[in-house]
């Protein structure tokens, strides 16, 4: 409960900054210490020195394994606003709005990580996404900005409408609002439940950008400014994926005969569209777009089991992949377009960069020593271990090979082919930013058991 009080009360004083502090700078360095406020309050409770004491009536539950996975989250946005805060200033004329934005939408993840009831389901994705909706038209200025607000807007509000609508056939079969394992003999109408089961599938796909409910993502992630694009595909997607977890573990699990057909289809359909698509990609923003859709259809896995190796799967691939995309992007942000040729000839030019640049990519198409290696690893063992079946094992992996040829080919655009690359103006401190990204990505290539030890304590 700390997190969800504080967060909120941040979004508040971040919208009071904007008009009474002048200065992107030190707007940017409250929402930093904010952050650190933050974390410190939710590890308060995840050790139990401190717990504001809210009477829920049992809607939320406050687990170890979901007070954890906000400290994650707090940890990567305080990552994310420390390298782009700068650029975060340059849309728009209040960069503290943004930032309480931030707040919001981490209240609303903390929410989904807690949540023990569908009612607060709805509200956490609410309070997720309506913050998403004004980030995607932030830049006033784009027509592309404005479309892809629009179409986000719209397709997320028809999806919320699938979402009460499932809610509410599964209050009518059960008569309850409650997260609780369903008990097939005192349900007054099986029908109801499962149609409610479908509709929820449905819409939380849409959440998480998993096919074939991923249409809005290119369009939307594409016309929307790079720097929220970083924060959109990485933060608030993984929140997305927790809330699903959670909800798919309790309420489908006892039926896991009857929808271990859908599941499966979902996966590889997500990962054929996100991979094969964008092998054709010419842009690196919406090759990345695409890409995201990909590493949608791995974080699905987790949806399999209860196992150690689900959990901690989940985990490590959702803050390597973070810290990746974060890293990635935020090479993008200095690029003067977005095309492949932009590219061209970096490594003469900028090797630092182009060597880190290279450790992301590396990571997000799972090479060994990165992170994205034993992210993978740890989300194929949790579906053998569920006795998904093999083949879905074979699949995902001639996916993953895919994969490594788009990653690969902006590797190559930089290291052999010779031109003059087209990037903006990049200082010292940016680049050691980016290397500390970098090192994070590598040491839990190594040793991925340092993000779950403190999980078990």
């Amino acid at each position: 409960m700390n997190a969800i009080i504080v967060s909120a009360f941040l979004g508040v004083v971040m919208m009071f900054a904007s008009w009474s502090i002048k200065g992107e700078n030190k707007q940017k360095n409250i929402a930093l210490f904010g952050l650190i406020f933050l974390i410190l309050a939710n590890l308060a409770q995840l050790n139990g020195w401190f717990v504001a004491e809210v009477e829920t009536n049992n809607m939320l539950s406050f687990t170890r394994f979901g007070l954890y996975t906000n400290t994650l989250f707090y940890c990567l946005t305080f990552i994310y606003i420390w390298i782009n805060g700068d650029e975060i200033s340059k849309i728009g004329n209040h960069a503290a709005d943004f930032y309480a934005l931030f707040f919001f939408i981490l209240c609303g993840a903390s929410i989904l990580t807690s949540f023990n009831n569908l009612l607060m389901l709805f509200i956490g994705i609410e309070i997720l996404s309506i913050p998403l909706y004004i980030l995607t038209g932030s830049d006033k200025k784009s027509l592309f900005s404005n479309e892809a607000a629009i179409k986000y807007f719209l397709m997320g509000s028809f999806s919320t409408g699938i979402l009460l609508l499932g809610i509410t056939f599964i209050y009518g079969a059960t008569g309850s609002f409650n997260l609780i394992p369903p008990d097939p003999s005192i349900l007054n109408e099986q029908f109801m439940y499962s149609a409610g089961l479908i509709l929820i599938f449905a819409a939380m796909n849409f959440k998480v950008s998993a096919a074939p409910f991923h249409f809005w993502t290119p369009d939307v992630y594409d016309g929307a400014p790079t720097v929220f694009t970083s924060f959109m595909a990485t933060i608030a997607k993984s929140a997305g994926f927790i809330a699903f977890i959670n909800i798919y573990l309790v309420q489908y699990k006892p039926f896991e005969k009857t929808w271990g057909i859908i599941l499966p289809l979902v996966i590889v359909s997500t990962l054929m569209v996100g991979n094969v698509t964008a092998v054709f990609q010419r842009s690196v923003k919406r090759m990345l777009t695409y890409s995201s859709i990909a590493q949608a259809g791995f974080m699905l896995f987790a949806l399999y089991g209860t196992s150690s190796f689900a959990n901690e799967g989940i985990l490590l691939y959702m803050v390597v992949y973070s810290l990746a995309s974060i890293g990635i992007f935020a090479v993008l942000i200095k690029m003067k377009e977005n095309s492949f040729e932009a590219f061209h000839g970096l490594a003469k030019t900028h090797p630092v960069l182009a060597f880190l640049t290279t450790v992301f990519l590396c990571s997000l198409a799972g090479i060994p020593i990165t992170g994205g290696f034993f992210a993978k690893y740890y989300m194929i063992n949790a579906v053998l271990i569920a006795g998904a079946g093999i083949w879905l094992v074979v699949v995902a992996m001639i996916f993953a090979s895919i994969s490594v040829y788009y990653y690969f080919k902006l590797i190559q655009a930089m290291y052999f082919v010779p031109g003059t690359p087209a990037i903006g103006e990049l200082d010292k401190s940016y680049t050691y930013k980016l290397a500390v990204i970098a090192i994070l990505i590598l040491v839990l290539g190594v040793f991925p058991n340092l993000l779950f030890n403190y999980l078990y304590f």
